[in-house]
């Protein structure tokens, strides 16, 4: 994206303006996805990541599954991780009978398998992967988690909402993510006529904010326009939910946002982050013939769809930092059909340094799969710096911990130099630039080193800047360390 250079715009001010102690960020980790922290920029920049494909982590050709099969939720539970998503082989209106609820399962986050069940047998599969049929229309869009929420009952481990328009969202629980059952009398959330419901609709516990948060599938009519949007509520026990209103996404240009997948990132939760599935209708690319040759139903190839990328740092502020696509349709015409190319929720860690988001791919088409893209760990954006060089300066910030760890990457020409000032910006005696080591390499945690060492015990609390220096280099997220 366009380099900015600015001490401090409005738009940068109007993210998070820090009290006169600064911004209290104790141990936690920071991304730059967002100017929520920076102060100013000069000769850098926040720049997106480019996710790398790393092939087909499942494809959908269980008689059950098929061609729109979609809305997969990916969680982590117990060492391991399972996909919840839909099944249904042939289009149909929202709820219908042919929707199930499958899951795969994986060790590693990389290779996947389905688990013999027999919960719901089929004439001629009664070993199968389903966890959830005959109860429309909650298969078409079940969206689970686990619950973290501290002293929760063992058999509601696991919760999920799911419904349509027509039934409102209902709750359900399970012991075990396999087993699940509906609670309650009516939906926990009604469905007054704005509310859409027919795309996944997310919640989890959040541990920053102390309740359960949901964001759901609206309308938001902007001038002759009806755009697909996202609302959000929240509840103290998950059956009575308070809808806050719709999300602020901070004056960008308005788009249809389908599936919105907000959930906390896992390696810094007070941080929303979500890739969400941006839809065109209307734009199409593939003419009959191209659509007949990919063999997508007649009805599924005149839109198009990519991916973008969303960050929150709670309430109804939603931060559009990059308007640009984080995934591209790609190479194929088999990628440029309607509803194709929307992200599944949640990210998990599959490597030491690397995690992995997952994508609904080829929907509507004999060849529907789901893929898996990698990052580096915290890497969804970095503080940016070319050849030339460049800085970024931060609001006051207030610490807890003794060192300063970074995830970082340099060329072999490159470099990374931190400075610390005060809260008005004098850089402080022993942390000024002519103290700082240069570093160079790529290390998703290495702890920063002055002359005079690495210890930072009497800064602990005090209102401080950084002053990151930056040539061909990215910064990709930093925190504060106790003492080793």
């Amino acid at each position: 994206m366009t380099r900015r250079e600015f001490p401090l715009t409005a738009l940068a001010a109007a993210v998070r303006a820090p009290g006169p102690l600064g911004v209290d960020i104790g141990s936690r980790r920071e991304l730059f996805v967002d100017h929520a922290i920076l102060a100013s920029l000069q000769g850098a920049e926040l720049r997106a990541a480019s996710p790398l494909d790393a092939g087909q982590a499942l494809v959908l050709d269980r008689p059950w599954e098929g061609a729109f099969s979609a809305y997969t939720s990916v969680v982590a539970a117990g060492g391991r991780f399972r996909f919840y998503y839909r099944g249904n082989p042939r289009s149909g209106n929202d709820g219908n009978d042919n929707e199930v609820t499958c899951c795969a399962e994986s060790a590693d986050g990389v290779h996947w398998s389905r688990p013999e069940l027999r919960l719901f047998p089929l004439p001629t599969a009664p070993v199968n992967n389903i966890v959830l049929a005959g109860q429309a229309p909650f298969s078409h869009n079940f969206s689970p988690f686990l619950d973290t929420r501290p002293g929760v009952p063992e058999g509601e481990r696991f919760k999920a909402l799911a419904g349509i328009h027509k039934s409102g969202l209902w709750a359900f629980t399970s012991a075990d993510g396999l087993r699940w059952k509906k609670v309650g009398a009516a939906p926990a959330v009604p469905s007054p006529k704005e509310f859409a419901f027919d795309s996944q609709n997310v919640s989890f516990w959040s541990r920053h904010e102390g309740r359960y948060v949901l964001y759901f599938r609206t309308w938001k009519k902007i001038g002759a326009v009806d755009y697909r949007w996202i609302s959000r509520a929240t509840s103290d026990d998950f059956l009575h939910w308070r809808t806050e209103g719709e999300i602020d996404f901070a004056g960008a240009p308005p788009e249809h946002l389908y599936t919105n997948q907000a959930s906390p990132y896992f390696r810094a939760p007070h941080i929303i982050t979500a890739i969400c599935a941006r839809f065109l209708p209307g734009r199409q690319v593939l003419s009959a013939q191209q659509a007949a040759s990919v063999g997508v139903d007649p009805k599924y190839y005149k839109d198009c769809s990519d991916a973008v990328f969303l960050s929150s740092r709670g309430g109804l502020r939603f931060d559009r930092t990059f308007l640009e696509a984080f995934l591209r349709p790609g190479h194929g015409w088999q990628n440029w059909v309607s509803r194709s190319n929307y992200p599944a929720l949640n990210l998990i860690a599959t490597g030491p340094s690397t995690m992995s988001f997952f994508v609904n791919r080829n929907y509507g088409q004999p060849t529907a799969h789901l893929r898996r893209y990698e990052l580096r760990l915290d890497g969804f954006a970095s503080l940016h710096a070319g050849y030339a060089g460049g800085q970024a300066v931060t609001h006051p910030l207030r610490f807890r911990g003794a060192r300063l760890e970074l995830n970082y990457a340099t060329s072999s020409a490159g470099s990374v130099r931190v400075e610390i000032q005060d809260a008005t910006g004098r850089p402080l005696d022993g942390f000024r630039l002519e103290d700082s080591k240069e570093l160079i390499g790529d290390e998703t945690a290495r702890a920063y080193a002055w002359q005079g060492g690495e210890d930072l015990t009497p800064l602990s609390g005090r209102p401080v800047r950084l002053r990151f220096l930056l040539k061909d280099a990215d910064i990709y997220s930093f925190r504060f360390l106790p003492a080793v």
